[in-house]
């Protein structure tokens, strides 16, 4: 007996020491575990503070560069520089009337001072400074001289393109994206990097790494996204030509909201090699880089300059299509479709005022209009659109995602994505009674679930473009006018609102050119009338959009126009039209 009691004295030790070295055990992995997570977030700090150390480093640098040149060249009219038009400056730089030098440095200078407010650079690019030293050789070339803006996620040798996540930060690019090459042939300076959002898939600009872009117009408002700090670095006039990329309307949108114009062209115009997406391999709504500028003549410049033989050598896959000015400057009258609204989300009164304003200036100047539907709309932005972008349930944006903070401006807009999909697929029945719009995109975002489902997917979305190709061969109509969204969000709604994005993604997934014009301006009459705005569904989002546009009175007032695939000439003809037409109307 004494010997089964001392046994299980024995077991008894032996448990609770078993416990006390678990116990231990699990202690241990759980504070190696803080102690990796904490010196992960102090890592993910050093690598944040090193970037801002690199731009505030080089904005001292050209600031010093810039004081130095003018303290020996006190004769340079800055002022006279910054008021030409592209074409003006080109014709000057040209004809030796101006140098690349005045040229250059009367830019740096004021984009220096428009990022002090607007915030819309991530760096300049220091050397641009020794590229000014061996331009003359190209005298000859179309953009000879001309200092340009690139967005941040153009690849520039020895510079980062992060995309506004923390896991691209120290990873420089090996060498020039294609356009960047193309630009220096022609004569062009690329001198600075502009602004994005996180992760790109958001048309709002405000990242951790770089912070929030503020509009030009109104420092309460946002740029516009997602190549927001190209629109207000020139909305502001601290470029005089840049260069975005648009996705969903990244180039549109910021046009919109800052007052410039802005082309994304047909998918595959312009060569894409070296510009850094989100996450590769997304084929449904494909990626344009295009031109933004103060006018439409720049725009068809920046295309001109591009679409040239260095380019169709460095890339082949582009289709080797010269730019056709024969088009781009002809004068026949067009037969016109438009439409005041999508019938998805209703307009602003100000979008709905524009769209009816040029309506009746193209109708006076001998064009034809045709009223125009988009095709079967709840179907394409919930099984095309958004089930394309986020084919994968959004695993890849998620994945890009880890490891940093995320910044306020995208954060309610991927908090449903992180959700499981069974509970995605359980709050989209609940909430389709209540609200339909909210319902169907909790259901797209659970992505397509298979490879068979992609392709299906794929199909669907050609068989789609063709339908509209066919809808436009029935009303016989050129191009087509209809709203771009504005006026300028305040801050923080453009990460509630993806149900207004189809007025402009819909022309990315038909791979259709299309461009924003600045046509007016928010009246208080306007504001008047959005106080009475109650949308079609009158849900949360309807209500949303209008706190996201109100106090807008005084802001730049867009419409769009849009073309077949590869008539990107055509699309800058009508967009030159409505820019005329709307300037003749305020003489």
């Amino acid at each position: 007996m004494e010997n089964v009691k001392q046994v299980l004295r024995e077991m008894k030790l032996d448990t609770w020491t078993a416990a006390l070295l678990t116990g231990a055990a699990c202690g241990a992995g759980a504070l190696v575990l803080l102690v990796q997570k904490v010196c992960r977030h102090q890592e993910v700090k050093y690598k944040i503070q090193r970037a801002r150390n690199r731009r505030a480093d080089s904005l001292q640098r050209a600031e010093q560069a810039v004081l130095q040149y003018k303290t020996a060249h006190p004769g340079t009219d800055a002022a006279l520089i910054l008021a030409m038009s592209l074409s003006e400056l080109t014709n000057n730089l040209q004809e030796g009337l101006l140098s690349p030098e005045d040229v250059f440095y009367s830019y740096m200078e004021k984009t220096l001072d428009v990022n002090k407010d607007l915030n819309c650079c991530t760096g300049i690019l220091l050397e641009s400074f020794d590229q000014l030293k061996t331009v003359a050789p190209k005298k000859e070339s179309l953009l000879y001289g001309v200092p340009v803006s690139i967005k941040e996620n153009y690849a520039f040798k020895n510079h980062d393109s992060t995309c506004g996540v923390v896991v691209n930060l120290d990873r420089p690019a090996q060498k020039d994206s294609v356009i960047v090459e193309v630009l220096k042939r022609q004569g062009a300076i690329p001198f600075v990097k502009t602004n994005l959002p996180q992760a790109l898939l958001n048309y709002d600009c405000g990242n951790p790494i770089y912070g929030q872009t503020v509009n030009p117009h109104n420092l309460q408002k946002t740029s516009g996204g997602s190549s927001g700090g190209e629109g207000a670095l020139i909305g502001g006039g601290g470029s005089v030509l840049g260069f975005g990329s648009d996705v969903g309307g990244s180039i549109r949108i910021p046009a919109s909201f800052c007052g410039i114009c802005g082309l994304k062209p047909t998918a595959g115009r312009l060569s894409s090699v070296g510009l850094s997406p989100i996450y590769r391999g997304q084929k449904s709504v494909p990626s344009s880089p295009g031109p933004m500028a103060r006018d439409v003549d720049s725009l068809a410049l920046g295309m001109q300059a591009l679409l040239c033989d260095h380019m169709f050598s460095l890339d082949p896959t582009v289709p080797p299509v010269p730019f056709n000015m024969q088009i781009y400057q002809s004068s026949k009258p067009l037969r016109i479709g438009y439409l005041e609204n999508d019938g998805y989300t209703p307009t602003s009164p100000s979008m709905a005022r524009g769209i009816r304003e040029v309506k009746a200036l193209l109708e006076q100047a001998g064009h034809t209009l045709v009223p125009y539907s988009p095709l079967k709309l709840d179907y394409a932005v919930h099984e095309l659109l958004i089930k394309g972008i986020l084919a994968d349930g959004a695993t890849s944006l998620l994945q890009k995602l880890e490891g940093g903070p995320l910044d306020p401006c995208l954060g309610p807009q991927v908090m449903p994505y992180y959700l499981p999909t069974w509970l995605k697929k359980t709050l989209s029945f609940l909430l389709k009674p209540v609200s339909p719009r909210a319902s169907a995109t909790l259901k797209s975002i659970c992505g397509v679930g298979s490879v068979p489902e992609l392709w299906k997917q794929h199909a669907a979305v050609e068989d789609y473009i063709q339908e509209t190709i066919a809808e436009w061969r029935r009303l016989n109509i050129d191009v087509l006018l209809c709203p771009v969204i504005g006026p300028a969000y305040n801050f923080l709604y453009c990460c509630k609102l993806s149900c207004v994005l189809p007025y402009s993604m819909l022309y990315n997934l038909l791979t259709f050119p299309a461009g924003v014009v600045p046509v007016s301006t928010v009246t208080a009459e306007d504001e008047e009338e959005l106080r009475h705005y109650k949308g079609f569904y009158q849900d949360h989002w309807d209500e949303l959009f209008k706190q996201a546009v109100t106090g807008g009175e005084g802001l730049p007032v867009a419409v769009q126009c849009v073309a077949l695939p590869w008539q990107d000439e055509l699309c800058l003809r009508f967009m030159k039209e409505v820019e005329q037409l709307v300037k003749q109307s305020r003489k």
